[in-house]
């Protein structure tokens, strides 16, 4: 996910890793990204979000060609997604989002709990930007 603020890169196996913070209690690591064989022009990337209690994402849009399945890894996540109503997903639960979705609500539901999401994007390989701020 393109964010703004810090960002950290470290090579682990021949793989890059990519953590990037906000400013707002949530750090994004890229942990996998890969062109999927079969499918030409598509890729896989995984990324994990981990928010610190009370942490949140800006509202967000994503790359207009990414298929988002995400998975609460531990914690609670609140999430709205277009005008759809406000969700909180709690560890074990999955959720997924539409290419050129809005992502109006992102965080961690617990003030006192830190938060994990896996998220897994389908996209094309040419779309850098994964996250795109909203103004």
């Amino acid at each position: 996910m393109k964010r703004f603020g810090c960002l950290a890169g470290l090579t682990l196996g021949g793989m890059i890793i990519l953590a990037q913070t906000s400013g707002t209690g949530e750090t994004v690591t890229t942990k996998f990204e890969h062109a999927i064989p079969n499918i030409p022009g598509k890729s896989l990337v995984s990324q994990v979000v981990d928010y610190a209690p009370g942490g949140a994402s800006p509202s967000h849009a994503h790359a207009k060609s990414a298929f988002i399945y995400a998975y609460v890894v531990s914690g609670a996540i609140e999430s709205q997604v277009n005008d759809g109503p406000k969700r909180v997903y709690r560890a074990g639960v999955s959720f997924f989002e539409e290419p050129g979705s809005l992502h109006r609500v992102s965080r961690n539901a617990s003030k006192t709990e830190p938060a994990k999401l896996l998220a897994v994007f389908v996209v094309d390989t040419n779309d850098k930007a994964l996250t795109i701020p909203v103004k």
